[in-house]
């Protein structure tokens, strides 16, 4: 079993620093290319949405390509989507995660491109799921492959991407900069607390392993001395093999693990057989990727929490 190593804490400026240099050039003063008035952001998906959103504030208007209850590993593009990047002030995406996204962003002469995955540290967590390296969802012109996209779960590697649009925000649209900087700060501070609810909630526990369908906790499962077992890779879709769900059964006995997490913009179909195998029950550990009715949370914040409720269960907090 792999407990994951935690991130240096000197990762948060030094990434900060690097992801700001990789902005394209911005100048003064913006009208929003929308006409609406405001600070035009065309957001990949909600947690990219969310950010804009509680940074912006009454300064931006924010789209998101994904709509809520889509999956967005397989976000396809229309041509109005396309063109609602091109004629937009400002783009906020996590490259690897979605390659339309990506490509569209390559050939778009929007001046401000912010890609999130540039302003923290990514890592490889799919290669390590049940010890395979096939189990990443690799696209063209994803890369490095293996890349685990999914750094929103982690507060800590949030609040650094939230540091970064903020400066991108306060460098393209310099008139409202004090604000986005103020912005910046709140938020950061709720992602603060957020961190130390989730590290003092999770420092005592029965076991430190929980089972997942998809592996998108990695990062989560790292700065919390965690070990994310994941059904599936990456990719949200892929169908484990029978010695994967054997090999699940044997290491949930000597682990002690109660739980088979799914999320709710999957089926539970493979959660319900690997815990119906096992005698497990199931739960939801939603990853964040889009809001919906049922979501456990109407925000990224209040989800976190219905997580942070679900894991404690889970491994028998003390």
């Amino acid at each position: 079993m792999n407990v994951r190593r935690l991130i240096p804490a000197a990762a948060v400026a030094a990434a900060t620093a690097v992801g700001i240099g990789t902005l394209s050039a911005c100048g003064g003063d913006t009208a929003a290319a929308s006409g609406t008035g405001r600070f035009d952001v065309v957001a990949s998906f909600y947690p990219m949405q969310f950010l804009a959103e509680q940074i912006g504030g009454g300064h931006v208007h924010v789209t998101s390509l994904t709509t809520p209850g889509q999956e967005p590993h397989d976000l396809e593009l229309s041509p109005r989507q396309i063109g609602s990047i091109e004629d937009s002030d400002a783009v906020l995406y996590l490259k690897g995660l979605q390659p339309a996204v990506d490509d569209a962003v390559a050939q778009s002469p929007v001046r401000t491109k912010i890609d999130a995955a540039s302003l923290t540290t990514l890592e490889n967590h799919g290669d390590e799921v049940g010890g395979h390296a096939a189990a990443h969802d690799t696209h063209p012109g994803e890369e490095p492959a293996g890349r685990d996209p999914h750094i929103w779960l982690d507060p800590v590697r949030y609040a650094q991407v939230a540091q970064g649009v903020g400066d991108a925000f306060a460098k393209a649209d310099p008139k409202h900069a004090a604000d986005y900087r103020k912005n910046t700060v709140k938020l950061v501070g709720k992602l603060d607390a957020l961190n130390f609810a989730f590290e003092q909630s999770l420092a005592h526990t029965k076991t430190k392993v929980f089972i997942t369908t998809h592996a998108a906790f990695g990062y989560l499962a790292e700065r919390y001395g965690l070990t994310e077992e994941a059904v599936t890779g990456l990719d949200p879709d892929s169908e484990p093999s029978a010695a994967r769900i054997k090999d699940l059964e044997s290491m949930a006995r000597a682990d002690g693990v109660s739980t088979v997490f799914y999320e709710t913009l999957v089926s539970d179909k493979t959660a319900q057989t690997v815990a119906h195998d096992a005698n497990l029950r199931t739960d939801v550990l939603d990853p964040l990727e889009g809001i919906t009715a049922k979501s456990r949370g109407t925000d990224y914040f209040s989800v976190q929490q219905a997580n942070l409720k679900a894991l404690r269960q889970a491994l028998g907090a003390k």
